[in-house]
């Protein structure tokens, strides 16, 4: 098949191109190069157009005898200041958009989204006492004490964190989660609308080699082997508790190639969300401790700093479930083995010149 692999250039839309094309795919890549993503620069070896999902008219060049649409791009971040949401708006909402209308125009009918785990927003939660509840916001002032698990909000116990379904509702918690569920109800109504075909593939934490160190797209992962590189114990935030499910790059990539092959099965006018995920529940602070495990020597110990962050989640754990039903997909590298592999696998180098 004939695949438009925007976000070409990133990190995970890197591993994406090379997982398609040894499928036997040919992929036109696009990336718009920008420098949030990029300011250690993405290895693109001159076979990615510097192009924006923005502008119509390099759709329309780049759509025609295109099958199916992989769309990596977006602008990622935590969110964390009312700043930041137009360029969530811009890049993510009116991208998406953009990119849906000029496949209608060019009749291109199929389409794989990346997705995120951020549209659940908190997961899912269990009161001894009223079974299933959903999670409310933390108040800041038990964060403040130190008090981090998530109370009933019926009577405050503290709830244990279940796995969280495909259908749990979508609750996001910043602008970037916002527009990634924006994303997600364009491509469904743009499938209605058109009788196309849409899968979102929500990911989990992604790391692997290539991933950019200091920059919002770094994750916590990167962060903590920058801490290591420079002889510095990894910080680790609130009590290190979070449960997260760490996914390696390899394995996202190849759960985009069973939903580009997977997609053109699927019923017209339908989209069907998937967890990307290992289906391993870690903390954040076993995190800190398997990144450390691969560095030469002795590494120095994480800091438990009892730090948070205003609207960070405490957990969320995904079920690896549907995706291994429907899609066949099952990661097959465990954070215990790929963790520690990470630390000494190589970061992002400096972007070669693009093709315009």
């Amino acid at each position: 098949m004939r695949i438009l692999l925007t976000g070409a250039a990133g990190f995970i839309g890197s591993a994406v191109r090379t997982t398609l094309r040894e499928a036997g795919h040919e992929v036109v890549g696009l990336d718009a190069f920008i420098p949030q993503a990029h300011s250690t620069g993405a290895t693109a070896g001159g076979c990615v157009a510097e192009g924006d999902v923005r502008d119509a008219d390099e759709l329309a060049r780049l759509l025609p005898g295109v099958d199916v649409v992989c769309h990596q791009a977006a602008m990622v971040g935590a969110g964390a200041t009312a700043a930041d949401l137009p360029l969530f708006a811009a890049h993510n909402d009116l991208g998406t958009a953009t990119l849906l209308a000029a496949m209608a125009e060019a009749r291109v009918g199929k389409l794989v989204l990346a997705s995120s785990m951020v549209v659940y927003g908190d997961g899912s939660y269990l009161c001894p006492e009223h079974d299933r509840q959903a999670a409310t916001v933390r108040d800041l002032e038990a964060l403040r004490a130190g008090s981090f698990d998530v109370g009933c909000p019926r009577c405050g116990t503290p709830m244990t964190w279940r796995l969280v379904e495909e259908d749990a509702p979508l609750t996001p918690r910043s602008g970037y989660a916002a527009s990634k569920v924006a994303q997600e109800h364009y491509c469904a109504a743009w499938a209605r609308q058109t009788g196309a075909r849409a899968v979102a593939l929500r990911y989990h934490n992604v790391y692997g080699p290539g991933m950019p160190a200091d920059t919002p797209y770094s994750g916590v992962a990167a962060l903590f082997r920058s801490a290591l590189e420079h002889g510095n114990p990894p910080r680790v935030f609130e009590d290190g508790g979070q449960m997260r499910d760490f996914v390696h790059v390899d394995d996202v990539a190849a759960a985009n190639l069973l939903a580009v092959e997977a997609v053109t099965s699927m019923a017209p006018g339908s989209q069907a969300p998937y967890n990307v995920c290992s289906g391993v529940a870690i903390s954040v602070a076993e995190v800190a401790g398997l990144v450390g495990r691969g560095v030469v020597g002795p590494p120095p110990e994480p800091v438990v700093t009892g730090e948070f962050r205003p609207g960070d989640v405490r957990h969320i754990v995904a079920s690896p479930d549907k995706a291994r039903r429907e899609l066949g997909f099952a990661a097959r590298v465990p954070p215990s083995t790929g963790l520690p592999r990470f630390s000494r696998e190589p970061l992002r180098q400096k972007a070669l010149p693009t093709i315009r």
